[in-house]
């Protein structure tokens, strides 16, 4: 199969091309650097050629609730709209678990994403994942002030990367869901506690505070706002793991 991955140099991009080139299949890597840009357009229909999959993990480069409106919506719309002249038959994105539960500004642009993939009019799946093992040093940094951690003590599942590369990997080489699919680490934790391991981990001694007036992505967070409520895949490669 003849499959582009837009955002194919990022942290989950590059190794889902990698496994889908180890499985034999073309994958074609479309970013800014190789000369696709899907906000403005260029490159985006000679990547498309001879496509039979598009696999969309591509992030914005800010997180300012308009720029990230902006970059999902277009983005996506350049991409649905090249598919439709190229013939692909089968849309992937990879989302959120918490996306459609959550007043923020960033997940409600994710859950603009989805709807925009879901009313296509042709094969889509969307994996949603829980937030990954390697962003705890991010998210300690932006819930940092003076010194201090600031994490509300809700339900937390993170996962590896890897995890997520391969379930979109597998996603993208199967017959289109129609629907959605969330994946979530093998250990649900304490957001706070997770956030404190993580970083001890890391031999950082910044001081972890449980605050259930803290926010993530600006908004405030209950016990299951972003860890899954239903059935969801599970990673094979626990927090323990990923640290040795």
């Amino acid at each position: 199969m003849r499959i582009v991955v837009v955002g194919g140099t990022g942290l989950v991009g590059s190794q889902v091309v990698a496994r889908l080139r180890d499985a034999g299949h073309e994958a074609v890597v479309a970013a800014p650097s190789t000369g696709v840009d899907t906000l403005t357009g260029a490159g985006v229909d000679e990547a498309l050629a001879g496509a039979d999959v598009v696999v969309d993990v591509s992030n914005s480069p800010s997180f300012a609730d308009d720029d990230v409106m902006r970059f999902f919506t277009t983005s996506t719309r350049t991409l649905l709209d090249a598919e439709e002249r190229a013939g692909v038959g089968h849309h992937v994105i990879l989302s959120i678990v918490g996306t459609d539960r959550t007043d923020a500004g960033y997940l409600r642009a994710k859950v603009a994403q989805e709807d925009l993939v879901r009313g296509s009019g042709r094969g889509w799946s969307v994996v949603r994942a829980t937030q990954f093992f390697e962003f705890a040093r991010s998210i300690a940094d932006g819930a940092t002030a003076d010194g201090v951690v600031r994490i509300p003590p809700v339900a937390f599942q993170p996962v590896a990367s890897a995890d997520v590369a391969r379930t979109v990997a597998d996603v993208a080489t199967g017959a289109p869901l129609d629907g959605l699919v969330e994946l979530a680490g093998p250990e649900r934790l304490r957001f706070d506690e997770f956030i404190r391991s993580a970083l001890a981990a890391q031999g950082d001694d910044r001081e972890v505070v449980a605050d259930p007036e803290a926010t993530y992505f600006g908004t405030r967070l209950v016990e299951d706002s972003i860890v899954p409520q239903g059935e969801s895949l599970r990673g094979g490669i626990t927090f323990a793991q990923h640290a040795a």
